[in-house]
C-alpha cells in the first residue's frame, strides 16, 4: 500500500475521481485501504493543481463510501460471523474486536453505523459486521448513506478549505493553524485509542456474562 500512496498524486492525474472511489469502496467493504489518507490527499491535490473539483472529489468519496458498505453488508449477511472468525485476523479483525464489534450492535444498534464512519479501526468492519449481525437493511442503507455523507463528503470539503485558508495565511498565525491543527488530529487519535480499549474490555466482560447461563445449561443436562 506504501507504493500506492506514493504514486497518488500520479494516479490521481491519470484515473481522477475514480481512484477516489475505488480505494473508498474498498475500506468501505472489509480492505485495509488508507481512504481517508487518499480523501485528504485528492483534496489537497484539488488545491494545489485545480484539475479536478473539490466538489467531485467529494461525491466520488460519498459514491465509494456508500457503494462499498452495501458490498460489505452483503458479504457479512451471506457470510456471517464464521468467515470474519476465520478470515478476521489477515485484515486486522482480531476476535476482540469481533466481540467489540457485536456489543456495539446490541447496545447502540443502527446508530453506530453512523458514528462507525469516524472511527478508524471500526469503519472498515462496520458493514460487514452489521450483515453478520442481521441488521435490517433499510435501517442500514440509511444510517449507511448519512454516515457515509457526512464522513467522506465532510472530510473532503473540511480538508480543502483548511488547505485554502492556511495558504493564504503567512507568517506565525499559519504556522500556529498548522500546529493547532496537527495537536488536534493527534489528540483524536489517541482519545479513540483509549476508547477502544476500554469499550473492547466491557464488550469481553458482557460476553462472558452471556456465556456463562449455557455453561450452567450444559453442566446440568
Amino acid at each position: 500500500m506504501l507504493p500506492l500512496l506514493h504514486h497518488l498524486d500520479t494516479l490521481l492525474q491519470h484515473y481522477g475521481y475514480g481512484i477516489v472511489t475505488l480505494l473508498v469502496l474498498m475500506e468501505s467493504m472489509g480492505l485495509p485501504v488508507p481512504a481517508e489518507t487518499c480523501i485528504i490527499t485528492a483534496s489537497l491535490y484539488c488545491l494545489k493543481t485545480h484539475h479536478l473539483a473539490i466538489q467531485g472529489v467529494a461525491l466520488a468519496a460519498i459514491a465509494g463510501a456508500i457503494i462499498g458498505d452495501n458490498l460489505g453488508y452483503l458479504i457479512g449477511r451471506h457470510f456471517g460471523l464464521p468467515l470474519l472468525q476465520k478470515h478476521g485476523r489477515k485484515v486486522g479483525l482480531t476476535p476482540e474486536r469481533l466481540v467489540l464489534g457485536q456489543y456495539l450492535f446490541r447496545h447502540h444498534g443502527s446508530a453506530i453505523v453512523f458514528l462507525g464512519r469516524f472511527v478508524s479501526v471500526l469503519r472498515v468492519f462496520v458493514a460487514l459486521l452489521a450483515g453478520a449481525c442481521n441488521m435490517h437493511w433499510k435501517r442500514f442503507m440509511l444510517f449507511n448513506a448519512l454516515g457515509g455523507t457526512c464522513w467522506a463528503g465532510g472530510y473532503a470539503m473540511g480538508t480543502y478549505l483548511l488547505g485554502r485558508k492556511i495558504s493564504e495565511v503567512s507568517g506565525p498565525t499559519g504556522i500556529a493553524i498548522g500546529v493547532l491543527t496537527l495537536i488536534g488530529l493527534l489528540g483524536s487519535g489517541l482519545f479513540l485509542r483509549k476508547n477502544e480499549k476500554h469499550l473492547t474490555q466491557l464488550a469481553l466482560a458482557e460476553e462472558k456474562k452471556l456465556a456463562s447461563p449455557q455453561q450452567s445449561t450444559i453442566s446440568a443436562a
